[in-house]
């Protein structure tokens, strides 16, 4: 049975699967992993200049990766990214109810995202567009546009393998790792 979210036990088990998995992995990280999101978590903590442009932001944001199941995502992926006033206070991968409960959730399909973190797909455009889709209000998210694109920056910046990318015994791997990672903390 999964651990329950929010407790300290849920807590302190999924940061020790964070370290265990950064120890035994080699980087590059594979996208959406614990160990990448640990890492892209760092980048924002430590960067100056988003904390500049977020500095009135106020809320948490979820990326919701929807479920392909041919690259190892067999459900959807919800990255929760607890963001206050230029603080970033964490990012986690977290349980559907968690991401669906936040004050933003932004849901495309894989290949959306990618092209986020290429740079080739602006995120206020692609909501507008219909490209992503959005739950929160949207003005309130386009005024904060400077620190969108600093988060997608810094997603940009991260030295990551794509789950596309990987050969059949990697998405396995990914596979394997998602399905523990919902056994043991309903994600």
């Amino acid at each position: 049975m999964a651990l329950t979210y929010g407790t300290d036990e849920w807590n302190q088990a999924y940061d020790a699967l964070v370290k265990e998995r950064t120890e035994s992995q080699s980087k590059p990280y594979v996208m959406g992993t614990p160990e990448w999101v640990a890492q892209y978590e760092e980048l924002i903590q430590n960067d100056a200049e988003y904390k500049e442009a977020a500095k009135d932001w106020e809320g948490s944001v979820v990326i919701k990766i929807l479920a392909k199941p041919e690259i190892g995502l067999d459900k959807d992926l919800y990255m929760f990214m607890d963001l206050w006033h230029g603080d970033c206070r964490f990012v986690k991968i977290v349980p559907a109810e968690v991401g669906e409960s936040a004050d933003y959730v932004i849901t495309g399909e894989y290949e959306r995202w990618r092209a986020v973190m290429a740079k080739e797909l602006d995120t206020i455009k692609g909501m507008m567009q219909g490209k992503l889709k959005l739950k929160g209000d949207l003005p309130t998210i386009v005024r904060a546009v400077k620190a969108s694109a600093r988060l997608v920056d810094l997603s940009a910046s991260t030295d990551c393998r794509f789950p596309d990318e990987l050969d059949a015994a990697g998405i396995e791997d990914l596979r394997a790792l998602l399905k523990r990672a919902e056994d043991e903390f309903g994600i």
